[in-house]
């Protein structure tokens, strides 16, 4: 179970509405440190479930390294407004239009980073115009359908979502869980995280998860497509994965020609487990990526 993330943006960081062309998304925008001109700029997507937040313990260290960060809610996520049942409203070539007004509004080229489902989100949106992206980092998020274990926790969400509202879901996911995985601590002097956890939640529209939870299930590999893009690719993982095997993600780096990142002790989000090695690994490998640009 990975670390719940602080609510609180980090120092430095500020939350807005970021305006495009496609509507208003909620945005946590972090400058590089120093107030210099920063070396690149990251657009960050979450996973299912998941929010801007989610790259909080991200920003700190990459302002370091002279990264301005922006992570972003998705159409329907958390934040950022959508349809509640309007499921065509989140098919993915929509939400990956999306980036692409993102991108735009923030004033790109950008280095893409998808955690998880927003892995494939970001695949699609490269696969539309790889023009405003300087690489692609997929973080957690593998070649095709996630795995059949996850398929079932998935159906199960969709099923529950069917019947039950979003209060009462939360309910019962929260009985299901471990003990351990549900007490509450304050963090970095913010909401108890099982409250902001919980109000996330009441903020994710009932349709993004359904039609989102569907593709998860249902994606086709396009690994050879992306490869064709011809961008700087990286893929990016914990040690244990159990949405996507190892293997599966080992496969697809090699496919991709893409630069192989494991992060000792960290599980399907290593943005929160192990946030200090998996900000070193993003610098590292946009700093290689703008030396390989540099090069006659």
């Amino acid at each position: 179970m990975s670390r719940p993330p602080s609510f609180v943006p980090p120092r430095g960081a500020r939350a807005y509405s970021l305006r495009t062309a496609r509507g208003d998304f909620a945005v946590v925008d972090a400058p590089a440190a120093g107030g210099v001109e920063p070396r690149g700029v990251a657009l960050l997507l979450p996973g299912f479930t998941g929010s801007k937040e989610d790259f909080n313990p991200l920003h700190v260290p990459l302002a370091e390294r002279g990264y301005r960060t922006v992570a972003v809610d998705g159409r329907g996520q958390f934040e950022s407004d959508g349809p509640e049942t309007d499921e065509s409203a989140y098919a993915q070539e929509e939400l990956a239009r999306d980036v692409l007004a993102q991108v735009e509004a923030v004033g790109g080229p950008v280095h893409l980073l998808g955690h998880s489902l927003g892995g494939q989100i970001a695949r699609a949106a490269v696969l539309l115009d790889r023009t405003p992206f300087l690489s692609l980092t997929l973080m957690a998020s593998g070649p095709a359908q996630i795995s059949t274990a996850q398929q079932e926790r998935v159906k199960l969400l969709r099923d529950a979502l069917a019947v039950l509202g979003m209060p009462e879901v939360w309910q019962a996911m929260q009985g299901m869980e471990p003990p351990e995985e549900t007490g509450t601590h304050a963090l970095d002097g913010g909401l108890d995280d099982r409250d902001d956890l919980r109000r996330r939640w009441l903020g994710t529209k009932p349709a993004q998860l359904l039609a989102t939870g569907r593709q998860l299930c249902t994606e086709p590999d396009r690994v050879a497509e992306l490869a064709a893009v011809g961008l700087p690719f990286h893929v990016l993982s914990g040690s244990r994965d159990d949405t996507w095997p190892l293997p599966l993600l080992d496969d697809m780096a090699v496919r991709l020609g893409a630069r192989r990142t494991v992060v000792e002790d960290a599980e399907h989000s290593p943005n929160t487990d192990r946030p200090l090695e998996t900000a070193r690994a993003l610098a590292g490998f946009w700093d290689g990526a703008a030396r390989a640009r540099r090069r006659p």
